[in-house]
């Protein structure tokens, strides 16, 4: 197998921290990960920039689609899911509703209160910018063998949940 940037980095810092513990196969790992990570985020920003959109509004219809109710949501649900304040969420919105890819409407149990809707023309640009993440991703993928990418996957998920217990 060819020699990676990973490769490189490491030999170059494997002498350098006697005093350190580093252990070469942790720091591989993890470097890679960071690396498709960040190879993967340059992908959707340029999926995101090709459609029309911007980062904040595909992450904020991509909130709005992947929900246990696709394409409908309270505003402070979608604040909260984002992290963003009330008043940034509404700036959001706002752009959304003007660029025509949501709505907001009443509810209808409690007329005070409105939801988000995703219209058809946001689920459409949401879509191809989805497509377009979709090929990236696929494109990688394909390094490996049906039987290796399940490997890579059972082996990233007991990472993920280790991670996600010592986050709380």
């Amino acid at each position: 197998m060819a020699e990676d940037w990973t490769d490189r980095h490491v030999a170059r810092w494997k002498d350098h921290w006697l005093d350190l513990a580093f252990d070469e196969a942790v720091e591989g790992v993890f470097v890679r990960v960071n690396r498709i990570d960040r190879y993967l985020r340059r992908a959707k920003q340029r999926a995101v920039a090709e459609v029309g959109l911007t980062d904040f509004e595909y992450d904020t219809l991509h909130v709005l689609m992947i929900r246990d109710t696709p394409g409908s949501a309270s505003p402070t649900e979608l604040a909260t899911e984002l992290g963003v304040s009330g008043a940034g969420m509404t700036g959001r919105l706002d752009g959304l509703e003007k660029a025509g890819w949501i709505r907001r409407i009443p509810a209808v149990e409690d007329r005070r209160r409105v939801i988000v809707e995703v219209t058809k023309a946001g689920m459409a640009i949401w879509r191809q910018a989805m497509d377009l993440r979709g090929r990236a991703e696929d494109d990688l993928a394909e390094a490996l063998t049906e039987r290796e990418l399940a490997t890579l996957n059972r082996l990233l998920k007991k990472v993920t949940v280790r991670s996600e217990e010592r986050e709380g």
